[in-house]
């Protein structure tokens, strides 16, 4: 057991540092030192590094080495091979040990070292007596005899100069190398390139060496000339190509690199940072903390988990079905590729086929986890691939899915493809071709949603799996689940059992074994998650509103002359849906003015919304504008006389509502305009605006709002007010895609775009809608408000997650007479219901635990059975017709369900002319 915990470390260390690694590994003398590499191992490595270079060997060798003989000291012999095969550099980074682990300071020394010996590399190669300064290398203990050997034969057969290449491309793969390579130089009358490299201050070789200097080091640093160099390259426009490496030597890029917050771990008492983006390995002449951490960078980021993510990983690891619910910006996903990752390793190990799908619920979150977390941890070695309805591709998903190792995908699409798996016209696919589901927002496994019909089919081929095992019979193979949530919720729960009641559901759904919170290290997640400081905003609404007056008289002038009653308020959501309903009774029953004046009772509800949470001039612009277009609509102009006067196509309930509109029009806009009618709510949150905006340096916010109408006028408000413009707010609306609003919906592109210019701060205050609660990629923010917006406990969970920059705030901004604060209280303390019930399910004995799940998964499918039968009951009463009956003989077609009449409610008998009793 141990020594498979040692083998995990050493192939963890080699995943960590894989890039450096591959750029000071030297393949020939590590190849000759490992004995239990076999002959076909071997002849691939050494083929690799001739054809393709020395970093193609080495990576070559590091896979041989991963693909080795597990056990009987394999990796020791490694480790000894990089020592004693002057690879010593190397051999720090690849030891579990962690103790000769360099820092970020000393890889950032180490890095600048290199790229002076670049810069200066054909003054070096032109003034430099190669054999003299490498016998004093070897006598120094930079170099051993192989080195001193290999630049002695390069150096008789080809000169001193590809001599001198040779010197210099291996005494960069050594550990410390750059101050005794200094002393060598100046011991061998080379004191002039000496000079040149350093600077003649010494600052660097004595802080490569952990010298502490009295003097400002950076001082010392941008005194050298090598620094000289450096920065002036940064004025040149080629700043970001790496510098050519003939001998081998690191490659180097100049600049900074961006770290993702998300992805910062710790490695025993040494950090270790993993970057977004794929810029090379920078050198730095920063002596802060902070730039030296950004230096470790590497062409490819590192897949690294922190403790409190690997806590909630291990039963994924080990192939159980689990749920991890972590926190908003905790890095689920990241989790979830880590688990990818090492799934598809240990199929490919093994021999057996692999493959994973990820199911999203939106469009935008395919491409996000396809580029931002998947792509580029896992393109080095499988094929990764997004799919949604938006992709246009020229072959089908069963073919995308042969042809992929890791398929992100909207469920939908999963969903369709095993639907036609089960027509035998149609190609599909099974869920037994993928060896892992990961399902991401995993709370929507419920009630008839896609994730919850996914999975019954999952839970159904379990059950047979049983009955087959019980016959001795070959099992369907079934995949890993794997559920990531950042809250599950309780389902509408009013007691503790029934919220327990509803996380077990949850977890019987997706078949989880446990459902992982963060336990052991909930400090570390505390520290990487700041809880937002939480205040409540009271508007009050006891002022006179003689706007909305006005607009209820007009409302019930109509309800009156249509003689509709409703027994709910003006202005809220059930006058609404009863107005929806009235509408579309009078439209089935033909009664056009009931009808029509449902239509506009609707839109003056709207415009009471509107008023409520916007500015009364939104309102009297929503009405005018749909006013204009109405009266635009029952007017005809000829074509060929334009001067010929219009001719009106109104009836007479057109004419009272056109002429009752425009009878209050004037005193409606007149209203609209005067301020001390305004909103109070507005007022509120003009005021947390400015407070939140002017107390941080770079802020950025996020203001929830119900629909895309009030997050397009609180956009206008906003821009039609130059105070904030005088804070530095720059404001964007975000809203759905979805064709389901009179406001244009925006693209996938135009979302997109709006969220990469709030991550580059070139819009710092997103207006959404519930668009941006759940899943998407944007930056932490400084300030959350719900703007009157209150929902369940998921959707507060969600959205508060998105205050989690230092010293954040939520906010809620409600009137004190719309029952927001007592839903928000509400939400409160179903979130600890929540937790409460997750706790009461991790604690359950696992007989019982299984047992419940069991149950639970049972009364799932028969419900779905029920369903399935209801919905053909009702199939048949509408088309009879599909009903059909056949000859018990001969199986011919006989009659169908329409041919039968039912008499005195028992007799069912076919009226059809030519039916005849003998044929039966």
């Amino acid at each position: 057991m141990a020594a498979e915990s040692r083998d995990e470390r050493f192939l963890y260390m080699i995943s960590c540092f894989r890039p450096r690694l591959k750029q000071v590994i030297r393949v020939q003398p590590v190849l000759d030192r490992l004995p239990s590499l076999s002959a076909e191992e071997r002849e691939k490595v050494r083929a690799a590094a001739l054809q393709r270079g020395e970093v193609e060997g080495a990576e070559e060798l590091l896979r041989a080495v991963e693909r080795g003989p597990r056990g009987c000291g394999w990796f020791h012999e490694f480790l000894q091979a990089l020592e004693h095969g002057g690879c010593s550099l190397a051999a720090c980074y690849v030891n579990p040990s962690l103790s000769q682990l360099p820092s970020p300071t000393e890889e950032a020394d180490h890095d600048l070292c290199v790229h002076l010996v670049q810069l200066l590399h054909s003054t070096l190669v032109d003034k430099m007596q190669t054999m003299q300064v490498a016998e004093k290398c070897l006598q120094m203990g930079i170099f051993q005899d192989e080195d001193l050997d290999r630049i002695h034969t390069v150096t008789d057969n080809r000169g001193n100069r590809d001599g001198a290449r040779e010197l210099l491309s291996r005494i960069v793969h050594k550990k410390d190398w750059f101050s005794p390579f200094l002393i060598a130089l100046r011991e061998t009358q080379h004191g002039g390139l000496a000079d040149d490299l350093s600077g003649n201050t010494g600052g660097t070789e004595n802080r490569q060496n952990g010298m502490k200097n009295s003097t400002n080091e950076e001082t010392e640093v941008t005194s050298q000339p090598g620094y000289a160099i450096v920065e002036d390259l940064k004025q040149q426009e080629n700043m970001n190509e790496s510098f050519s490496s003939e001998n081998g030597v690191l490659e180097a890029c100049i600049g900074k690199n961006s770290v993702v917050s998300e992805s910062d771990v710790s490695i025993g008492d040494r950090s270790v940072s993993n970057l977004n983006e794929n810029l090379g390995q920078s050198c730095t002449t920063s002596d802060s903390d902070e730039d030296e951490m950004e230096s470790r960078a590497s062409p490819e980021p590192d897949l690294i988990l922190r403790d409190y993510q690997m806590e909630v990983a291990k039963p994924a690891l080990n192939g159980e079905n689990i749920i991890i619910c972590l926190p908003t910006g905790s890095g689920k996903t990241r989790v979830a590729v880590y688990i990818t990752k090492d799934h598809l390793d240990k199929k490919k190990r093994a021999s057996e086929p692999g493959k994973v799908i990820v199911l999203v619920n939106k469009v935008p979150l395919v491409e996000q986890h396809l580029r931002k977390e998947f792509n580029p941890f896992l393109k080095r070695w499988y094929q990764v691939i997004g799919l949604s309805g938006d992709s246009q591709l020229k072959i089908s998903f069963p073919e995308v899915v042969r042809r992929n190792d890791v398929i992100i995908s909207t469920a939908q699409i999963l969903e369709n493809s095993l639907l036609n798996a089960a027509k035998e016209d149609e190609e599909g696919v099974q869920l037994s071709d993928f060896s892992l589901i990961i399902i991401d927002e995993c709370h929507h496994t419920q009630k008839e949603g896609v994730y919850n019909n996914i999975m019954r089919r999952y839970l159904k081929e379990k059950m047979k799996n049983r009955k087959l095992a019980k016959e001795n019979k070959p099992l369907i193979p079934q995949p890993q689940i794997l559920g990531l949530t950042a809250s599950p919720g309780v389902g509408g729960a009013t007691s503790y059992s029934k919220a327990e009641e509803h996380i077990l559901k949850i977890c019987a759904n997706l078949d989880a074994c446990r459902i992982m919170t963060v336990e052991e290290h909930a400090s570390q997640l505390k520290n990487q998650v700041k809880e937002p400081y939480k205040k409540t905003v009271i508007a009050d609404d006891k002022r006179r509103d003689p706007f909305r007056e006005r607009i209820t008289e007009i409302m019930t002038d109509i309800q009156n002359y249509c003689q509709l009653h409703p027994k709910s308020e003006f202005g809220t959501q059930p006058y609404e849906q009863w107005v929806i309903r009235e509408e579309r009774r009078a439209a089935k029953e033909e009664k056009r003015k009931e009808r029509v004046c449902a239509e506009h009772l609707k839109k003056y509800n709207d415009a009471l919304q509107i008023n409520d949470t916007i500015r009364m001039v939104d309102a009297y612009n929503h009405l005018n504008n749909f006013y204009k277009e109405e009266k635009s609509k029952k007017t005809v102009r000829s074509d060929d006389d334009d001067d010929e006067p219009a001719v009106s196509k109104q009836d007479e309930t057109d004419e009272f509502l056109i002429a009752l509109f425009h009878a209050k029009k004037k005193q409606l806009k007149e209203l609209a305009r005067k301020p001390e009618y305004e909103n109070e709510k507005l007022t509120q949150l003009r005021n947390t605006l400015m407070e939140e905006f002017t107390k941080t340096e770079e802020p950025r916010g996020i203001i929830f709002t119900k629909t895309r109408l009030s997050a397009f006028a609180l956009f206008q408000w906003i821009k039609d007010n130059p105070k904030f413009e005088e804070v530095g707010i720059k404001a964007h609306y975000l809203i759905g895609a979805g064709h389901n609003s009179e406001i244009k919906p925006m693209t996938q592109n135009e979302q997109r775009e709006v969220i990469d210019k709030f991550r580059s701060g070139n819009v710092n205050l997103l207006i959404a809608t519930t668009v941006a609660e759940e899943g998407l990629d944007i930056k932490e923010c400084n300030i959350v408000i719900r703007y009157g917006l209150v929902t369940n406990e998921i959707a507060m969970v969600q959205a508060r997650g998105r205050a989690r920059a230092d010293e954040s705030t939520y906010a809620l901004v409600a009137s004190s007479g719309s029952g927001a604060v007592e839903r928000e209280d509400v939400n409160i303390f179903r979130e600890k219901m929540m937790y409460k019930a997750i706790q009461r399910v991790q604690k359950m004995p696992q007989e019982e635990y299984l047992n419940k799940i069991q149950n639970f998964q049972l009364q799932s499918i028969v419900e779905k059975q029920m369903k399935a039968k209801r919905d053909q009951r009702k199939t048949y009463n509408k088309n009879p017709s599909l009903i059909t009956f056949l000859c018990k003989n001969c199986h011919k077609l006989i009659c169908s369900g329409e041919d039968i009449q039912v008499i005195e409610n028992m007799h069912h008998v076919s009226v059809k002319k030519d039916f005849q009793l003998g044929e039966i």
